[in-house]
Formats: C-alpha cells, structure tokens, sequence
C-alpha cells in the first residue's frame, strides 16, 4: 500500500500517538510506502529518504502502487516560495511551504490521484552549484528550531541541511548521523568550500548536530533559530553567548 501527503505540513511521529514525539514531518506532495497500519494510524517509510514514523490515517490519500512508481521515477519539482498556495479544482485554496513536492508538474498544474491543482509560484528543479547551498541557506535565517521540523515555520538542525540541499537539486539523508556517513572527508577548516558541511557531536561521540559552512569561516545552522556563528577547529562559537555552543567532529564535502 502507498500514499502521498494532500495537507501542508503533517508531523510524522515516532510512536502511533497524537502525544508522540514528532520525529520528522511531511509537506505536501511527499510520497511513501505503508508499512502497517490500523483503524487510526499508518506506519510509513518516506520515499525520499527512507525514514520511517507513524502518521494519522486522516492526513494522507492512498496512491497506486503505478503511481508511487511514476512518482519515484519521474523528475523532481519543489516549491521555491517561501510560503505560497495552491488552488484545487473546486478553487479552494491549500498553503504549500518552501521545499513542498510537486508531483507531476508541468506547465503550472501539478495532480495528486483525480485533484488536478495550479501552482504559480517559483520552482526549484535543476542541480544548482554549490554556491547556491548557501545563498539558499538564507532563506531559513531567523526560522524557529523546531525539534523534527523541516519547514519556514519550524526546522532542527539536519531539516535544515536536508532541506535547503534538496531544494539545489542534492540528496542528503534525514538526520545529522546519517548525513555524517555521506560525502568525503575533509582533515582541515582551511580545506573547506562554502557549502561544505560540519557534523558535531556530544560527550559520547554521538553525532547530534550539523550546519553549512559559509566565507570566513562562518557557519549557518539552526540552534534556538536559524543563526550565523563562528567556526573554528574547536567548534561553532556563539557570537551572542561568546562561547562555544558544540563539539567540531568532522567536516564532509557533499557536492
């Protein structure tokens, strides 16, 4: 069984419970596989990235498994609009945000099953250099941390990475330790290229946190918000607090 999220922002959670954890979300357009579900919710695994949480039943339609195909092999077009809306055949309206799946998009008009939809906002589709990573960055600046978001309104550190990387046409896992097994290996800061990444771990060697590494050894990340800080080889240093917020582990060039 398949199915593709019809809503804005719906949060994937780690247990089937409204009071769960949300581990993740999905936006609009995102596509996946059901693995189990029951009379209120579905274990899913996201297309995309292959991870896995609990959405209500409510929150998804059921797509055929041809479609999940197409869908899968067809190219891929993503909202470039910060905030935009959709408009369905019956002219109702549903707000998409920055980084939304448009599936089947052609000349403005994107379909989910029989709901045809019009999109007139900017479009994000090719692989772009990797000054772009950076200058796409900026878009999230100031955006709240919200622990398993990955949207305007919300983002965790490894959302953000995710996020901004698939918009310039680039595939990263979901989570900070994933995306640290990705790319190559840089041994030094001086070796690095805005756009680059850098993972940081916690007092156990855990890989719990990453940003975008920007000129002048700058770093934009999301820690209480989407902020700027310093890098260095000890770490991110808060330009607010004047000290250091997290542990360098690694440096990786992605693209």
């Amino acid at each position: 069984m398949y199915g593709i999220c019809n809503l804005s922002i719906v949060p994937l959670r780690i247990e089937p419970s409204d009071a769960s954890e949300m581990v993740n979300q999905l936006v609009f357009g995102e596509h996946f596989e059901v693995i189990e579900k029951d009379k209120k919710w579905s274990k899913i695994k996201l297309a995309y990235d292959g991870y896995e949480g609990f959405i209500d039943n409510k929150q998804y339609v059921t797509i055929s498994e041809n479609v999940f195909g197409d869908l899968n092999a067809q190219e891929k077009y993503y909202a470039g609009e910060l905030i935009d809306f959709i408009t369905d055949n019956n002219n109702q309206l549903t707000t998409i945000p920055l980084g939304a799946h448009l599936p089947f998009y052609q000349n403005s008009k994107l379909h989910i099953n029989h709901t045809n939809y019009l999109y007139e906002g900017k479009v994000n589709t090719k692989k772009m250099n990797k000054a772009a990573i950076v200058e796409t960055a900026f878009m999230f600046l100031n955006v709240p941390y919200l622990w398993g978001g990955k949207t305007p309104f919300g983002i965790d550190c490894s959302g953000f990475t995710q996020t901004v990387y698939k918009l310039c046409g680039h595939h990263l896992l979901r989570d900070a330790k994933q995306q640290a097994t990705q790319g190559d290996v840089l041994s030094f800061i001086e070796e690095s290229e805005p756009g680059d990444l850098a993972f940081f771990d916690n007092e156990e060697g855990v890989i719990t946190h990453v940003g975008i590494i920007m000129n002048d050894y700058n770093i934009i990340h999301a820690h209480g918000k989407v902020r700027i800080d310093k890098l260095d080889h000890s770490g991110i240093y808060n330009v607010d607090t004047q000290q250091h917020s997290h542990k360098l582990r690694v440096i990786k060039k992605m693209i």
